[in-house]
């Protein structure tokens, strides 16, 4: 059985873990700031925020914003406009910062830990999150400190976060792949992926960590009660991606077992094209009818008094 880490253990792997993913983690996970990206961030925070995300807010706080994949896309959206940027990871920022210079917009960065973050009270209007929630230790003193910087009548949203029924159901597809993956590597001619000490670019180290550091699934009433708990009201909980997630998975894993250099790039479009259907048919029929606890992801929304 694995020993019990203490929450100072799971910073430290979060923090090296990705600082080591940060260099290829916008082309591992697709992530895009064009108009897919805001697209897809944007009816995101939508589904839970409604048409106040018309509105906009003027100062936005994002923790564990890894790369900036939501507030940059927010800041050319004009969604926000002045963004203050936090991770755990000075390689995360680094890159973020980077991909900021390159898209012309200001944010600011800023290394902090979500559990205690260095701002004062009542100086953001929207605090929001992308895939962070699942890796923080003290849940409960991260959603004292979100309602802490926050001001009166301010939001936060959180998106990404994996539920822990869709993600066991997650686990089909994956298994799926792993029994099929050698047909599919002959069929499109694609060798094995190299050993993790073939590649001088510290995926060895990446790999190890990955288990470490993703230390939550949650059931919606888990984010209900977060968000009361700290004192915010008008709570919000939605699910989406079911079947695109299902997709999603079979073909992240069909790819994990490959030479990422020879995969098709008409492999890679009919996957991405694949995955923003299905995205639309999990949206338009299967979201608004099934219960939140069985897609992949969870939203979350909630207001300060």
């Amino acid at each position: 059985m694995q020993a019990v880490r203490s929450a100072d253990e799971i910073r430290d792997a979060n923090t090296r873990y990705h600082d080591v993913a940060a260099a290829g983690y916008d082309t591992k996970w697709g992530i895009d700031f064009g108009p897919v990206g805001r697209s897809q961030v944007l009816g995101k925070l939508g589904k839970v925020l409604g048409k106040e995300l018309k509105g906009g807010y003027e100062r936005s706080l994002e923790v564990g914003a890894g790369t900036g994949y939501f507030s940059l896309n927010l800041l050319q959206a004009g969604v926000v406009q002045q963004a203050t940027c936090t991770d755990i990871s000075p390689g995360m920022l680094r890159t973020l910062s980077d991909n900021a210079a390159r898209l012309g917009v200001s944010v600011r960065a800023a290394r902090a830990d979500a559990e205690a973050l260095p701002f004062a009270d009542e100086s953001f209007d929207l605090v929001l999150g992308h895939a962070v929630l699942h890796h923080l230790p003290d849940l409960h003193r991260a959603f004292d400190e979100f309602h802490r910087v926050l001001r009166p009548r301010g939001r936060i949203v959180f998106a990404g976060e994996p539920s822990r029924t869709g993600d066991r159901l997650a686990s089909v597809p994956k298994r799926g792949a792993d029994a099929v993956a050698p047909l599919w590597r002959a069929l499109l001619r694609i060798g094995s992926r190299p050993p993790a000490g073939d590649r001088d670019n510290g995926s060895g180290e990446d790999h190890s960590l990955e288990r470490l550091v993703d230390i939550h699934a949650f059931d919606p009433g888990d984010l209900v009660a977060l968000a009361r708990g700290a004192g915010f009201t008008d709570v919000k909980v939605r699910g989406e991606e079911l079947i695109a997630n299902w997709f999603g998975w079979f073909n992240r894993s069909l790819e994990a077992r490959a030479d990422p250099d020879q995969v098709p790039m008409l492999w890679r479009q009919y996957a991405f094209h694949g995955y923003l259907a299905l995205q639309r048919v999990d949206h338009h029929l299967l979201e608004p009818r099934l219960p939140p606890a069985i897609f992949y992801n969870l939203l979350l929304a909630a207001r300060k008094r």
